[in-house]
């Protein structure tokens, strides 16, 4: 594995990595390349990483957690705790103006948030009105974290818009996760950061991961990359200098963790061990299972390439060619985690260096044939 890894790094692929592989209680670790192009210093198995997208699975276990405690169920309507979801309205079609709307069939669900299918996200529109009503309010997925002063904001800015399909009906890539934390900390009573820290992380032992980097660990927080046509450019500087070195207004249950691999490893594993006394097993078997229709899964092939999505994460569909029984997530500023039963395999690989393409990088395909050799 360390030989596939290090050949990205000599080709500048990416500057550094950090990759995880836990095989049946066997754990190898490789801290590849440096924290920055400067070339110092050098990365290291505690280096902290914008996880993105891998937050959504923390996210949808710390709603499992509630759900586990009796204070939420999954098909129960979110109306008493997100009002600024109640009484929607939808487009009669996607490509038709913003008032051209008929009536919800029913409330929005838990269950609809966790598996995106709310009626609301990444729109694959060519310039639909609602696709544009959607970046206009900074609704619109992307690498960067939605700018709103807190979760009341962020809740405000879809009070006027309509939801593009049904509840339930189609899966749309990205915003139910950030909603349902909104969902958690008005649930807990906490903010989501509180909520996750008590029932996930300090149970798990993850402590270096938070939403932002606390001043003793900033030196550890490297800057990321991304490439433009003029080559690798810095998109987020690293320590003080970074947007990561300061506390959010609005906590991102979408893409807002910052974590290292042993903290992700730690989740993985309690995943794949049922629980392990944080979430209940019947919880960890829903969030495992594929909740989507043949019909869903073929239109979010995009994201999902042949795989299902459970409850905050995609899983191993009954027909598709992925592992039987894998499940995890990946981040687009270049991160990766899953959880495979059946190999008795935990998996997690974190770089620098944003996605350009929903197609995976090279040096992802190449850990995870690393990680699954012999298995």
């Amino acid at each position: 594995m360390r030989e596939d890894l290090a050949k990205h790094i000599s080709s500048g692929e990416v500057t550094g990595l950090v990759a995880l592989v836990n095989r049946r209680g066997e754990t190898q670790v490789e801290a590849l390349g440096a924290m920055a192009t400067d070339g110092a210093p050098p990365m290291a198995r505690d280096t902290l990483f914008r996880i993105a997208s891998i937050t959504k699975p923390v996210t949808a276990a710390a709603a499992m957690a509630l759900v586990d405690d009796g204070k939420l169920a999954l098909d129960e309507p979110v109306d008493k705790w997100l009002p600024e979801l109640a009484g929607r309205r939808v487009l009669r079609r996607l490509d038709g103006p913003l008032d051209d709307t008929v009536p919800a069939h029913r409330p929005i669900s838990v269950r609809d948030l966790l598996t995106l299918r709310f009626g609301l996200g990444f729109i694959m529109a060519q310039d639909a009105p609602i696709q544009r009503a959607f970046a206009e309010r900074g609704l619109a997925p992307g690498p960067d974290q939605p700018g709103f002063p807190d979760a009341d904001a962020y809740m405000a800015a879809f009070a006027d818009l309509p939801l593009a399909y049904q509840p339930g009906e189609a899966w749309l890539y990205h915003t139910g996760l950030d909603v349902l934390g909104v969902l958690v900390a008005r649930v807990s009573g906490q903010s989501l950061e509180a909520h996750m820290r008590r029932r996930i992380f300090e149970p798990l032992g993850m402590k270096d991961t938070g939403f932002s980097v606390p001043a003793d660990k900033l030196d550890r927080l490297p800057p990321c990359y991304t490439n433009d046509e003029s080559g690798r450019t810095l998109y987020d500087a690293g320590g003080a200098s970074s947007r990561f070195s300061r506390p959010r207004g609005f906590q991102a249950g979408g893409s807002g963790l910052v974590s290292t691999a042993d903290d992700v490893a730690a989740f993985g594993q309690m995943m794949l061990a049922g629980g392990a006394g944080v979430l209940s097993p019947a919880s960890v078997e829903a969030m495992t299972t594929d909740q989507l229709t043949p019909v869903q899964r073929q239109a979010s092939e995009m994201f999902l390439d042949g795989a299902g999505w459970g409850l905050g994460m995609a899983v191993a569909a009954a027909d598709s060619q992925t592992v039987p029984g894998g499940f995890g997530w990946d981040g687009g500023y270049g991160t990766s985690w899953r959880s495979d039963p059946k190999a008795g395999l935990v998996g997690v690989l974190l770089t620098q260096q944003l996605w350009t393409s929903p197609e995976p990088p090279r040096v992802l395909r190449d850990f995870w044939a690393a990680a699954y050799r012999g298995a």
